[in-house]
């Protein structure tokens, strides 16, 4: 073998390896950080602005948790939903909620399966959210002005009895994206949920290479579904190993 084709190979391997160690360290080190603001509109003339954030996973890091907080604070919505996960250690609990409770704004609430597995106190989690005007809502349905906001604890479909009041929309709040297939003969304005991440790591015409059980189908993003638009965010934290690839951690603002 000539000693030009030899120089060659090596080449295109040191340019190869080159490449996967950029994009490991992309990975783990970029784009786990590097928020994305999404921006939903689901009316021609909106009337609200909300915020919806999941599956924050929150381990300890207060500077991201304060960056999340201070970029909602930016925006300035209406309200934020949180579609569950927001601890994985009941240690983490009191810093966790110390930070979020900057929200300017309320803050409407459901568990993930992982603030069950912590352990975490769901009244401790109630009691922030109320400072802020908001709720943790356990299978329940809580009034804000004309909106009514469906909470689900769990990951079977409950039909929550409405308020008494008249409402322009409803929406509807799980962890569990798939739970759309168990809602029959009711319909949402809005239905918001997480779980998923995105996969976490996505790859070009495949996407996610592996989601949860309870996510099916539904992955990340707008879904016109028989119960109403469902919206899956890929969540802001990570679970099992630090990365992200093509699934930016999210802030999703919808307007309708």
């Amino acid at each position: 073998m000539k000693i030009s084709s030899i120089i060659k190979k090596n080449k295109i391997r040191i340019t190869i390896y080159g490449i996967l160690l950029l994009i490991i360290g992309y990975a783990f080190l970029i784009e786990p950080k590097w928020i994305h603001i999404e921006h939903i509109t689901l009316s021609s003339h909106p009337r609200y602005q909300l915020v919806h954030i999941s599956d924050i996973h929150f381990h300890g890091d207060k500077s991201f948790l304060n960056e999340i907080v201070n970029r909602i604070n930016d925006i300035s919505p209406d309200f934020v939903c949180f579609t569950g996960d927001l601890i994985d250690e009941k240690e983490k609990l009191t810093d966790a909620l110390s930070i979020l409770e900057k929200i300017r704004c309320p803050i409407f609430g459901v568990p993930g399966n992982h603030d069950y597995w912590s352990g975490a106190s769901f009244d401790t989690i109630n009691e922030s959210f109320r400072k802020t005007g908001g709720f943790w809502i356990l299978d329940k349905a809580k009034p804000l002005n004309d909106i009514e906001i469906i909470g689900l604890a769990n990951e079977s479909y409950k039909k929550i009895d409405p308020t008494g009041n008249t409402f322009t929309k409803r929406i509807l709040l799980t962890h569990y994206p798939e739970i759309v297939k168990q809602i029959h003969n009711q319909k949402y304005d809005l239905i918001l949920a997480g779980h998923s991440h995105g996969g976490q790591v996505r790859l070009p015409i495949l996407g996610a290479l592996k989601v949860p059980y309870g996510v099916g189908e539904y992955d990340r993003g707008l879904y016109a579904t028989k119960a109403g638009a469902l919206y899956v965010s890929p969540g802001l934290g990570t679970y099992g190993i630090h990365l992200r690839l093509l699934c930016r951690p999210e802030i999703t603002v919808i307007e309708f």
